[in-house]
């Protein structure tokens, strides 16, 4: 086994222990988790509802929307270095959708606001809460362009608004603070094992055809 294929592999395991720790202190850490939600959260309308509506809303389209431009904006310029990140970002979001699906279907972890009757859902949301779906997709994003383009102006606005979507998602009742920090490790590990393993295709690819 190859040095790149190792750090992959060390990565991936460091990110399931940290998971599976997470998940087996859920159940003692319940106390802390619904009290920072209640310091978060409140039950009444507030001037901010709506902000924070319109940010856990914008989560979808700027998924989508930022491997689509990018995408674009390579072809359009012809530059591969666009095209490949755009195609890191599709397949960093893949993998992080199925992680989210499978560990939120497996640990089935209820909703804050069907524990507790003092926290309202100021959205609808049915899914199981752990881990967060939006946090962990807005994370996997933030991380691929920071990754692919570690520049300030890149990296700060992509984690201001990954962690405002994480912040939303407590604000407005649906999810536990536990539930954003899993979506946050999913969400970056994701695009981190997608980074590296672009990496690796890259160098292979490149002794490939040195060799022939």
């Amino acid at each position: 086994m190859n040095k790149s294929n190792s750090s992959i592999l060390k990565f991936r395991n460091r990110i399931l222990v940290v998971l599976f720790l997470l998940i087996s202190g859920m159940s003692f850490s319940q106390n802390a988790d619904i009290r920072i939600l209640r310091a978060i959260h409140s039950s009444e309308p507030l001037p901010a509802d709506g902000f924070m509506i319109f940010v856990t809303n914008s989560n979808n389209a700027v998924v989508l929307g930022v491997p689509i431009t990018v995408g674009v904006a390579g072809l359009i310029k012809h530059d591969d270095k666009l095209i490949n990140c755009a195609a890191q970002i599709v397949v960093a979001s893949a993998i992080n959708l199925g992680v989210t699906s499978a560990l939120k279907y497996s640990v089935n972890r209820d909703r804050p606001f069907v524990t507790y009757p003092d926290i309202v859902n100021k959205v609808d949301e049915t899914s199981p809460s752990f881990p967060s779906g939006h946090t962990s997709s807005a994370f996997a994003t933030a991380t691929s362009l920071s990754l692919n383009f570690p520049k300030w102006y890149v990296i700060v606005p992509s984690y201001l608004w990954a962690g405002t979507i994480g912040y939303s998602r407590m604000y407005l009742g649906v999810h536990y603070p536990s539930d954003v920090l899993g979506g946050m490790i999913v969400g970056a590990g994701s695009a981190f094992l997608t980074f590296k393993l672009n990496k690796w295709l890259n160098k292979n690819d490149s002794k490939k055809h040195g060799k022939q």
